[in-house]
């Protein structure tokens, strides 16, 4: 793929059911080589929005351009799908039921076959190959269920709520994987309402809310321009200072720590010299950035 064009682009899409409102005025563009985080509540408008982009609905109004073209079902072949809702055949064998997705990617023999054992050992799922899977947790199953979206080595990977079911052991396995497949230079566009998932993959961001976009961009650059003059701290010694109304604006203690928000135009240092010159032990000193928890409640707010 063509690095320096977008892979897709969104252009003032809406989507009504009826008298409801699915997706309003969405307009977004997702680059080659990142991971794009589709982030928001539950019935935000998400999945409709991913529905559009993989074509099995069209919206009412606006275009959807992928790989520099109109959207259109012989381009689909180039796009993985993981689905919120699994689709698996509760029946079939777990290395026959991926065979059966192979094809219908027009992947068959040898090559499909290499593939599935190479994506059953990358996902510690071998020795299941054999099994029914019925047989399999649900966390198994999700890893299952996503080998089903990249088998065919798309270009552009769409995953709705990946995460759902898995164990943290798991979802280590899992962010592995997607960030091994953004090296390839694959595009991957991430749904999900877990703020803090998206924090640690996302190089972008869209933030929607009830069915409109109320924020997009690096994920970075939204992040500096949030920037909250606040400090996470850990000492020991008297916390007396941390009284002082012109230093401290604001204090949360979150177990053995204190987030620590400052006046406007209080200098951090000053505060860390401020703690030693009492003769505090401190242990950790360090700035605290907005989270996209953080920005959204916010954005929402202003929304109102």
């Amino acid at each position: 793929m063509d690095s320096t064009q977008p892979t897709l682009i969104l252009d003032r899409i809406s989507k009504s059911f009826g008298d409801f409102t699915a997706v309003s005025d969405l307009s977004l563009e997702v680059r080659p080589g990142r991971v794009f985080g589709l982030i928001g509540p539950n019935g935000a408008g998400k999945t409709t929005t991913i529905r559009m982009i993989v074509n099995i609905t069209a919206p009412d109004t606006g275009t959807i351009k992928l790989f520099g073209q109109t959207m259109a079902t012989a381009l689909q072949d180039r796009i993985g799908y993981l689905p919120e809702e699994r689709g698996l055949y509760k029946k079939m064998k777990v290395g026959e039921q991926l065979r059966f997705f192979a094809e219908l990617k027009d992947l068959h023999g040898k090559e499909a076959d290499t593939r599935i054992d190479r994506w059953l050992a990358k996902l510690q799922l071998s020795a299941w190959k054999d099994k029914r899977t019925k047989e399999l947790s649900k966390g198994m199953q999700q890893k299952v269920q996503f080998i089903t979206s990249v088998i065919h080595d798309p270009d552009l990977l769409i995953l709705d709520e990946p995460f759902s079911g898995l164990d943290p052991v798991n979802v280590d396995i899992m962010k592995d994987t997607i960030l091994e497949l953004k090296s390839e230079n694959k595009t991957i566009i991430l749904s999900t309402h877990q703020m803090e998932i998206a924090e640690k993959l996302c190089d972008d961001v869209c933030m929607i809310n009830r069915w409109r976009k109320v924020l997009d961009g690096k994920l970075r650059d939204i992040r500096r321009s949030r920037a909250r003059n606040a400090v996470a701290l850990r000492f020991e010694g008297s916390d007396a200072l941390l009284n002082d109304p012109e230093v401290v604006a604001n204090i949360r203690q979150v177990g053995d720590e204190f987030e620590v928000l400052l006046v406007a135009g209080a200098d951090p240092q000053v505060l860390l010299k401020r703690l030693v010159d009492t003769g505090a032990v401190v242990t950790k000193f360090e700035l605290v950035e907005a989270s996209l928890h953080d920005i959204f409640i916010e954005e929402v707010k202003k929304a109102g």
